[in-house]
């Protein structure tokens, strides 16, 4: 059974992670992903939740964060309680303790030494900034967590309180409160960017029923009802043309600019905007399995499967703070013990260690890259399932092309016909547009067209389709055989080889060849630039596989300077030459595997990484992919790699920068060459450099 359960002011990742820890841990639960970036709980359960298991669920999360909400009933977008009323509290009380600080800060300017009046507003100050966080970690310990950030600022500032640092321990928890809160409008705005990026949700559908036409939300439109699409509005829901003629906007699915021509007959897709004519569609898919509503869905929940370098930062976290703890305590305990040191002093040092060793920047930023470069991607028209995939495409050395569809076309033209002698090309071409009456495949579309006479419904025998071969057919009494050279070699007809590039059908009736008819598939026009910027982000190989003949092949791949290419190959020889291509690699070194999505299924699914090529409003492909390219330019799967790239580097400056910062403070601190004051900055001010530095990705 899976569920998901919204809230609303869930910023920290920390916490998250803990609330996802603890759901984990109930009986009823088989997996669950707390995504901060979608504000979600995504449950997978072994029985139907009740009203009391979803508030369990609700009591855990507020037993972690006491200011988020949980909405245990399903809620609309629009239903959803805003931020600000919470960000505005925060800001009061952030105001009403700077004040109280500010007045006993002069009062102490004015008549150095603590009266009891100064010492009330420091206490008052402290208490409104932060009995929260006191409340939140002495919460925390009571289940046993101890090592959070709510346990290092309540112990740090009460340790400065100890030792009679009053004005810092106050100055620290507020400092520490407007970097949360700025921490938090950073996320927030970063979140309101990615949502931004998937806004092609379309809110109402126009449908025409007996009493009129009503507009009414999608989830509530019926397979078969009509719907009509003025111009400058969203197709809602996925339909067939039945009136009409529009140019439309499928730059939301694609991020392609230019525009598509829609007549009658044609499949509308929802999302894309309608530009010049009044539609009429006739609804084929319920909203829950729209194009528009797969798509959101796979962007939104692609947080949930966390990159490589996502999941070390967590383990990282986890080890981390326990360990400065300790050091901390190392600090305040042995130099004053052994050493005849200063009790206040090394406490001072030890709480300004606690301060600084708060891992937020990690924990926060990291996740925020990666979900950022997937919602770039997405608005480039590449579907990314999950922060893994994309870190794992900066990894890609090798790439692997199916050959049609994928490098080429996929639009078959026959060339020309080589009948043998006593047949003409017109019979040859009847024969072949007979047996190919009933396929939907391609190179048998290409053979009916060119035929250019509607083929009569001749009844067929034993019709048997040979995979990766051809098609063998009862006509007549007697064998029609329609397909590559493999096909007549294994039936014992024998025939004049053709050496001519393309695809060859050959075509034997009787047990007698009849001659052979070449068909064309043209390059894409941007294959050739697709390899070449592929070379340039630093790819080793580009390999070609393909059903086809050695002369086509070898034509395609010398056309696109390909480094290998293998023809002639069945589906299951591609798997097999996909599992040594990727033996023969280093261990680090990842394969991409491009091709339709449906024909290559068991190749995309064996790949390190599957990419399905052109798979605008198609099931198979987003189901058998990992990477969906939502048009049919190879040259996406390029820019879907510098994203990825770009995601890594982004991350990567991000750990530096705040161990490399945290580092120094931490020896600073050790030191006593810095100041709690100073602390902050290494912990909060770090958090927001890097959080803004993530943000670059959603640009």
């Amino acid at each position: 059974m899976h569920r998901t359960i919204k809230t609303t002011g869930l910023n920290c990742p920390n916490c998250a992670g803990k609330i996802e820890q603890a759901i984990n841990q109930l009986a009823w639960i088989q997996t669950a992903s707390v995504n901060i970036a979608t504000q979600e709980i995504t449950l997978q359960t072994s029985e139907t939740p009740t009203q009391d298991h979803l508030k369990e669920i609700q009591q855990i999360v507020l037993s972690y964060e006491p200011d988020v909400t949980v909405y245990i009933e399903p809620q609309s977008q629009d239903s959803l309680e805003s931020l600000e009323p919470q960000q505005k509290n925060k800001l009061i009380q952030i105001i009403s303790a700077s004040l109280l600080l500010a007045i006993g800060v002069f009062l102490l300017y004015k008549a150095p030494g603590f009266s009891r009046l100064t010492f009330i507003l420091l206490l008052m100050a402290y208490l409104i900034a932060g009995l929260d966080v006191i409340t939140a970690a002495l919460k925390n310990i009571t289940r046993g967590v101890w090592f959070d950030e709510h346990f290092l600022m309540a112990v740090a500032t009460l340790g400065a309180f100890a030792i009679g640092e009053y004005v810092e321990a106050v100055a620290v928890m507020v400092f520490y409160k407007v970097g949360e809160y700025f921490q938090d409008a950073a996320v927030d705005q970063s979140r309101a960017s990615i949502t931004a990026l998937m806004d092609i949700q379309p809110t109402i559908a126009r449908v025409e029923r007996s009493s009129g036409t009503i507009e009414i939300s999608p989830e509530n439109v019926q397979i078969g009802e009509i719907l009509q699409v003025r111009p400058g509005e969203k197709i809602p829901l996925d339909g067939e043309v039945i009136e009409g003629e529009s140019q439309v906007d499928t730059s939301a699915l694609t991020g392609e600019s230019r525009l598509t021509r829609l007549t009658p007959g044609d499949t509308a897709l929802s999302g894309c905007i309608n530009q010049t004519g009044l539609l009429r569609i006739r609804v084929t898919e319920l909203y829950q399995d729209s194009t528009v509503r797969k798509i959101i869905e796979l962007v939104e929940h692609a947080a949930n499967r966390k990159a490589p370098t996502e999941r070390l930062m967590t383990k990282f976290s986890k080890y981390y703070t326990p360990i400065v703890v300790f050091v901390a305590l190392f600090l305040a305990v042995i130099p004053p013990l052994f050493l005849q040191q200063d009790w206040s002093e090394w406490l001072r040092r030890a709480c300004t260690f606690l301060v600084i060793s708060c891992p937020c920047a990690l924990v926060i930023s990291i996740p925020l890259t990666f979900y950022g470069g997937i919602g770039a991607a997405s608005k480039q028209g590449v579907l990314v399932k999950g922060g893994n995939y994309l870190e794992a495409l900066s990894q890609v050395r090798t790439v692997v092309f199916d050959k049609t569809g994928t490098l080429t076309a996929g639009q078959f033209q026959v060339r020309h016909l080589i009948p043998v002698e006593g047949i003409s090309e017109e019979q040859l071409l009847e024969l072949a547009a007979i047996a190919e009456q009933h396929s939907n495949h391609p190179i048998a579309e290409s053979i009916r067209q060119a035929y250019h006479q509607e083929v009569a419904s001749v009844s067929l025998d034993q019709i048997e389709e040979v995979a990766g071969k051809g098609l063998r057919v009862q006509y007549q009494g007697h064998s029609l055989l329609v397909g590559n050279a493999t096909l007549l070699e294994e039936a014992g007809v024998s025939f004049n080889p053709c050496n001519d590039s393309g695809t060859k059908v050959y075509v034997a009736y009787q047990g007698q060849s009849l001659g052979v008819i070449v068909i064309d598939d043209a390059l894409k026009p941007d294959s050739i630039t697709a390899i070449d910027q592929l070379r340039t982000l630093g790819i080793d190989q580009c390999i070609m596989l393909t059903g086809d003949n050695e002369q086509t092949a070898q034509s395609t791949a010398k056309t696109l300077e390909l480094d290998r290419y293998y023809a002639q190959l069945l589906p299951e020889d591609k798997v097999l030459l996909m599992e040594q291509i990727s033996k023969d690699l280093p261990i680090d070194h990842k394969v991409a595997f491009v091709g339709d999505g449906i024909n290559d299924a068991p190749v995309l699914a064996r790949a390190d990484l599957g990419v399905a090529m052109g798979a605008l409003g198609s099931d198979a492909a987003i189901e058998a992919a990992d990477i969906v390219l939502m048009t049919d330019e190879p040259s996406k799967l390029a820019q879907a790699i510098q994203i990825s790239q770009k995601s890594k580097r982004i991350a990567y400056q991000n750990i530096l920068f705040a161990l490399g910062v945290k580092l120094l403070f931490l020896i600073l601190g050790a030191l006593g060459l810095t100041s709690m004051w100073l602390a902050v900055f290494a912990d909060v001010g770090v958090a927001l450099i890097a959080v803004f530095n993530a943000r670059r990705m959603i640009r």
